[in-house]
């Protein structure tokens, strides 16, 4: 029964870093398209 509540912990605990490692990457993809579509007003001005 420890065993199996110690892996249920460790499960949680990686679930909840893969959530923030995903938002992240996400954040940095949204950073880098408004770099790219600043980046194109600038060049058709």
């Amino acid at each position: 029964m420890r065993k199996i509540a110690a892996l249920a912990l460790v499960a949680a605990a990686l679930a909840v870093s893969a959530c923030n490692t995903v938002a992240g990457v996400g954040r940095d993809v949204s950073a880098v398209g408004s770099a790219v579509a600043g980046a194109a007003e600038d060049a058709k001005n």
